[in-house]
């Protein structure tokens, strides 16, 4: 038996091989997966201990206490307390550092690379040999002074910067120039995952993110022998308990190493999830297949039934090809991965930036991964057909034709499609009066899409006969007097001949195109929303803001803004957060006078001309989830406020992007700001003929060119706020995709096994005159009806999902109603036809080449 089953394998290796490709694909996203993210850690680490080589101890400040004086607030490091840890025994070097971030424009005026986190700074600290070890140079020299800086070799490139260029840029004030001396390179993973460096010297450093004399760290080397646990408690001796601490550089590195593999763990999901998906329709690929082989070989196995065979000899032999297949998939899948996994830091990198590169790390997961998933899908998706294999009585061995399904195993099928059908129904249906898309909620979504999808998949053998009937008719009618309409009938028939195999064939594409659309039109559906609540939210034409929370916009730029010709109103905002109710809300601080030119708030009650000192407004979320309305007394604070201050609420709007959680007078909010006095916003209205290029450049002018700010219009701003549904469709569009390719290999087997099935009647046809065109059309006819039925299907099933989930969508986002994107709905539709066209080229190929009196006589 076992001989019995490697030559059935070798005799039917081109259907094999299909089977073996789709499992590969699966087997290629896991392992990949696992290596990129083991390989992508190693790099990180390695960056990591790379930074940290060297340093036993680091000295840092302490947040001062409440009440510190100005002049103290910078910490105690300074070079008394450099030359004090100079002296404790086991320290062989003392480097201090000053660090900080600085965000840089391009040569061409654009902001470089600015990302929150990704704009280190630092001073070039020279040790005895007049370098700094740290940031080795490899052009020009070191700053000297106020107005030079050094940059790394990817800032320099990126940027298109020279020696001798003069470099915008901005740490968090106004921008300002200096003068490039030097290229260094440097280990940080936060510029060498696609960020920027940029290196002063040590007075400039000081002043810009400490103090003069004043460093925001210390790092000390060890002395050859002395553990650096004992050395961090010898010098937290010496320290001032309350204003420093030491950390050892094995803690320093511990934490990043965990702080890494939390990013990493992150960029998994999105290959995981095409893992599943790929897997789960290949699985229906890896079951046809063999179902299709043990119907072809009924006779072959009922012979084998009648010389002695038992019923678990014939099962062992039709899984022993699964695992024959699943081996084979593993291999091919892992080594494909493996090239997937050198891939993939330029996939996932976007906005010019790049994830750290090193040598692939292929550890055991993914050798265990590659053979559990390959092996066991396969066995798995093989088990059912194993089981009809084995229920081959030996009298068939004299049947000429396959059997058709009994009418009781159809009835069943048919309860139970019908029974998931009604429960995927009612899951989804009970979820339209929900209010908000709690996790609860989306379970039962996901479980409700789940089972509605399932009972698609059961019902599809039992609604392919009334379905591609239906389609028939309109193919028949397609040149009803010619070649046309002979074979568009010859292709219903086929496809009808068996719907068990139609249906099986035609669910990888089920799968896919009800994922798709579903996804497709909830994601649509929502970003035409947030184009129109970002759209209604903003008076304003332009709105200049900080990249980040932490930064701010020079106050006295405002007025500049207010000059810009054709500019009408600039109205400041500062931005903090509202500690209120036990939760933390955005809290935007605005002028009364000119908020309500420059916002569109619709407000529920009360008035935004009631703003003051103790007087704010809520957004009709936060006030919903707070208890609280117009006319309510609340205990809150603002901001790095310590005191728990009582605020009327004078005013309840919409939810409004652009007011955020709650408004309050700016003036207060500016006292209780993290960065006192500042402003995050400048909301600018312009007249109606001012909106132009040469005014946004007016106005990127005003602010100093800084790189830290963003001078966007409203199209800008309704893009971006719309971004992430754009990155969730092109990741459908990919699943798509996947789906497609798996889709695609399960209709070249089911049309090769047709044609090989149908020998004598594509010889009997072509002997009554039905030319080599005609056989083409026809087996071509019948896997575009094939490919039309499973996305047909799917999109239906999709379209219920989306609408049945609306009310989810409606709670997370306002203004939300159901918008089919009927153009990208039509374009699935297509592409899944061109899909069945193109897959079933080869077979029709084969087909047409049969010679009529050869086909007669083999069969």
């Amino acid at each position: 038996m076992l001989k019995t089953a490697l030559r059935n394998a070798v005799a039917h290796k081109a259907r094999l091989a299909m089977t073996v490709l789709a499992v590969s694909l699966g087997v290629a996203f896991v392992c990949g997966t696992l290596v990129f993210a083991d390989s992508t850690a190693a790099a990180h680490r390695a960056a990591a201990s790379k930074d940290f080589a060297g340093i036993a101890v680091t000295v840092t400040a302490k947040e001062p206490p409440p009440g510190t004086a100005a002049d103290e607030r910078s910490g105690v490091l300074d070079d008394t307390l450099a030359r004090t840890l100079a002296g404790v025994p086991g320290v062989a070097a003392v480097r201090p550092s000053i660090d900080g971030t600085a965000a840089l424009n391009a040569a061409d005026g654009t902001p470089l690379r600015v990302r929150a986190g990704a704009n280190p700074a630092a001073a070039y600290v020279p040790g005895k040999d007049g370098t700094d070890a740290r940031y080795p140079l490899v052009e020009g020299r070191a700053p000297a002074n106020g107005d030079e800086l050094a940059v790394d070799v990817g800032t320099a490139a990126a940027g298109g910067f020279g020696i001798g260029d003069r470099i915008t840029l901005a740490t968090d004030g106004p921008a300002v120039t200096k003068r490039l001396v030097g290229v260094v390179t440097t280990t940080d993973t936060r510029v060498t995952a696609g960020g920027t460096l940029a290196l002063f010297d040590t007075a400039t450093a000081q002043d810009l993110f400490a103090a003069p004399g004043r460093y925001t760290g210390i790092d000390l080397t060890a002395a050859a022998g002395t553990d650096q646990f004992e050395l961090s408690r010898r010098v937290t001796a010496v320290l001032p308990a309350d204003r420093a601490e030491a950390t050892t550089g094995a803690s320093q590195a511990e934490r990043q190493a965990v702080l890494v593999s939390t990013l990493t763990r992150g960029y998994q999901k999105l290959p995981t999830v095409f893992a599943g998906v790929s897997l789960f329709i290949g699985s229906f690929l890896v079951v046809n297949t063999f179902g299709m082989l043990v119907a072809r070989r009924t006779r072959e196995i009922a012979l084998l039934r009648a010389i002695g065979a038992s019923r678990r000899q014939v099962a062992r032999s039709v899984l022993a090809e699964a695992l024959l297949v699943g081996l084979v998939a593993s291999a091919a899948g892992f080594l494909l991965g493996l090239g997937l996994a050198s891939l993939l830091p330029d996939l996932l990198g976007t906005d010019g930036r790049t994830l750290p590169r090193g040598p692939l790390v292929i550890g055991p997961r993914p050798v265990i991964a590659a053979l559990v998933v390959s092996v066991g899908v396969t066995l798995l998706a093989a088990w059912l057909p194993s089981r009809k294999a084995a229920r081959v009585a030996p009298i068939e061995a004299l049947r000429t034709a396959d059997r058709p399904p009994s009418a009781g195993r159809s009835r069943i099928r048919g309860a139970v499609g019908l029974a998931l059908l009604v429960l995927g129904a009612v899951l989804l249906v009970t979820l339209s009066g929900a209010k908000d898309a709690s996790e609860e909620n989306l379970r039962s979504a996901m479980l409700g899409c789940a089972v509605l999808v399932v009972a698609l998949i059961v019902l599809a053998p039992l609604l392919a006969v009334p379905m591609i009937r239906l389609a028939g008719r309109l193919t028949g009618r397609f040149g009803s007097t010619g070649r046309f309409g002979i074979t568009g009938r010859l292709a219903r028939d086929n496809a009808l001949r068996d719907p068990r195999r139609t249906a099986a064939t035609a669910a990888t594409l089920l799968i896919s195109s009800a994922l798709v659309t579903g996804l497709a039109v909830v994601g649509d559906s929502t970003g035409q929303a947030l184009d129109r609540q970002a759209a209604a939210g903003l008076g304003a034409d332009y709105v200049i803001n900080s990249r980040t929370t932490t930064t701010g916009i020079d106050p006295d730029a405002v007025p500049r803004v207010a000059a810009v010709p054709g500019v009408r109103t600039a109205s400041a905002v500062t931005d903090s957060v509202l500690f209120i109710g036990g939760s933390v809300r955005e809290v935007s601080g605005v002028d009364p006078d000119t908020v309500g030119d420059v916002m569109r708030l619709d407000f529920v009650s009360g008035s935004d001309r009631d703003l003051g000192p103790g007087r704010i407004a809520l957004s009709s979320t936060t006030a919903r989830e707070s208890g609280l309305s117009t006319g309510s007394r609340v205990e809150a604070h603002i901001g790095r406020g310590r005191d728990v201050t009582g605020y009327t609420v004078v005013g309840v709007y919409r939810d409004n992007p652009t007011a955020r959680d709650a408004l309050a007078a700016r003036g207060e909010v500016q006292q209780f700001a993290f960065l006192p006095r500042s402003v995050q916003r400048i909301l600018v209205r312009t007249h109606p003929d001012a909106i132009s290029r040469a005014t946004e450049a007016r106005l990127r002018a005003a602010v100093g060119n800084s790189p830290l700010l963003k001078v966007q219009d409203r199209p800008a701003l309704v893009r971006e706020a719309a971004g992430t549904m754009g990155d969730l469709l092109t990741v459908m569009y990919g699943m798509l995709a996947l789906g497609a390719v798996i889709g695609a290999l399960g209709i070249v087997n089911t049309m090769a096994v047709s044609v090989t099935e149908r020998t004598r009647e594509i010889g009997a046809l072509r002997a009554l005159g039905m030319d080599r065109a005609g056989i083409r059309w026809m087996i071509r006819q019948e896997a575009v009806t094939v490919a039309a039925f499973g996305t047909l299907l799917g999109m239906a099933g999709g379209l219920f999902g989306a609408w049945a989930v609306g009310s989810l969508a409606n709670g997370a986002v306002e203004q939300y109603s159901l918008a089919p994107p009927w153009g990208t709905l039509l374009l699935v539709l297509l592409v899944s036809l061109a899909i069945g066209a193109v897959a079933a080229a080869v077979p029709a190929r084969r087909a047409a080449a049969l010679s009529p009196l050869e086909a007669v006589a083999a069969a």
